[in-house]
């Protein structure tokens, strides 16, 4: 049950995706542009996104378990960190220079593009590094 939850769950996202042009990294990059060819789109889909989860968290953490799990599984860690720092700041430096996040990257892979195979590739190779660097750096709490 859990497996088609997550298929069903992936395959709106990723129609969302598709279909707000978020897979398209000149669309996405021309959010990054304001004083050239700005596109506002990427807010409006930002803003409807937190939206709908602003709603569906108070309505889904009502209930006393998920459909397909028994407890609810939240994070509990809360403090800003240098792990923390790093990794957002990579994650948006890359964004800012590919025009993909892993979310609009992975329906993207459908198209064929060859560049979003080597994103794709290169977001592989960049988790394998950051859990072996995580593996061997000590984290100072």
């Amino acid at each position: 049950m859990r497996l088609i939850f997550g298929y069903l769950i992936g395959l709106v996202f990723g129609t969302g995706i598709l279909i707000s042009g978020m897979a398209n990294p000149a669309k996405v990059l021309n959010f990054f542009d304001v004083f050239g060819t700005w596109d506002p789109s990427l807010a409006f889909v930002m803003g409807g996104a937190l939206v709908v989860t602003f709603i569906g968290y108070r309505l889904v953490l009502k209930q006393p378990s998920p459909l397909a799990d028994s407890k609810f599984h939240l994070p509990t860690k809360s403090d800003i960190d240098a792990r923390l720092i790093a990794g957002s700041a990579t994650f948006g430096v890359g964004w800012g220079i590919a025009g993909f996040c892993p979310g609009g990257a992975l329906p993207a892979l459908g198209t064929g593009n060859t560049s979003v195979m080597i994103f794709v590739a290169a977001l592989v190779v960049g988790i394998w590094v950051a859990t072996w660097a995580g593996r061997r750096i000590p984290v100072t709490a």
